[in-house]
């Protein structure tokens, strides 16, 4: 038996501890210009560092950040473009091999591929569980509230 485990919460995925890793999806172009992405972008930055990992949709791109993991799930090609469910399985085992690989074991996450790219959460729900069931994680994910995050 493991300890893995997933919940639910409502809030702000930025107000996760820094003991948390932290994920969401982007396109390989990296342009981050809409949704939760730009938030990553404004709080992260090291764009040019995630361009020259030059990884391919079905990847992750990895920024250390404080001494936590930020992963950028590639998903898609195009920013303008839509994942698809293999796609984001793949980036999510590629994500899932490193945080192994670097003994990562809590992960705050959005709901992942299901804002402004419209996968249905249930399905990528059951995918998070089939991915990370045999290990000992500990997922997080937030969902959104308007009016809980700051406004700069």
């Amino acid at each position: 038996m493991t300890d893995f485990m997933i919940k639910e919460v409502s809030g702000d995925l930025f107000s996760a501890g820094p003991d948390y890793a932290m994920c969401h999806c982007v396109a390989a172009d990296l342009r981050m210009g809409k949704g939760i992405a730009v938030m990553f972008r404004n709080k992260f930055g090291q764009v040019a560092t995630l361009q020259k990992q030059n990884v391919q949709p079905g990847g992750v791109a990895v920024l250390e950040h404080h001494g936590r993991y930020i992963y950028y799930l590639i998903t898609k090609q195009n920013s303008w473009g839509k994942p698809t469910y293999q796609l984001l399985h793949s980036s999510l085992s590629a994500m899932q091999r490193h945080m192994l690989e670097h003994n990562v074991r809590k992960l705050a996450l959005p709901r992942i591929g299901c804002g402004l790219d419209g996968l249905n959460w249930a399905k990528v729900k059951d995918m998070l569980a089939e991915i990370f069931y045999a290990d000992s994680t500990e997922l997080v994910v937030y969902n959104y509230v308007p009016g809980a995050a700051k406004r700069n």
